[in-house]
């Protein structure tokens, strides 16, 4: 790898963890500066605009995160063992997060709304994407006959990910746990009794 493309990913893996947890908003120039210690011109010699990194930091924390997600759904064949142990690897959020901050599709979401609408497409495309992975894995479950043909596969994906994080986000306030280990709890009992 040459010397200027391992530049460019340490300051896209910096800035990943800096915007994860201080917000795009909350992270000036300075910041990025002070966590790769490069100066401006050595970051702006890598990305046109403070944007442009964003997305690219971005994209790495969500590729973190669905790299963990994919690899533990491999491990098992039957859809709702598939679920199972999807919902166990967000357990793994408190103590050994994919990256500082918490999840990257909620944070850049919730501050990405209105006000970056670049960013809020990108963590709209990202949110799509594990919705379709949530998606599949019930499609080919009804399909194989381990889930009820009456499942609507999307229903239940707003379900899961409206529980999980929602159960992230609380954990995060209130820097206890167990809110997210009882969104997970009641997951699990749902996928295994209604699905």
């Amino acid at each position: 790898m040459s010397k200027a493309r391992e530049t460019r990913e340490k300051i896209i893996k910096q800035a990943a963890s800096l915007f994860n947890t201080k917000g795009y908003s909350g992270s000036s120039i300075g910041d990025i500066m002070r966590a790769t210690g490069l100066q401006k011109g050595g970051i702006y010699n890598h990305f046109k605009s403070k944007e442009e990194l964003a997305l690219a930091a971005f994209d790495y924390a969500f590729q973190c995160v669905s790299k963990r997600i994919r690899e533990v759904v491999r491990t098992k064949t039957n859809a709702k063992d598939r679920l199972q142990v999807l919902l166990s690897s967000y357990l793994s959020y408190i103590n050994d997060p994919p990256l500082p901050g918490g999840c990257p599709i909620l944070n850049t979401a919730v501050e990405s709304d209105d006000i970056h609408p670049a960013l809020r497409d990108r963590a709209r495309q990202a949110m799509t994407s594990w919705r379709s992975l949530i998606g599949r894995i019930i499609e080919k479950g009804i399909s194989k006959g381990e889930i009820h043909s009456t499942v609507e596969a999307d229903v239940v994906a707003t379900i899961i990910i409206s529980t999980i994080e929602g159960g992230i986000m609380m954990s995060k306030l209130y820097q206890d746990p167990i809110h997210l280990q009882r969104a997970i709890d009641h997951l699990k009992e749902y996928v295994q009794n209604n699905l």
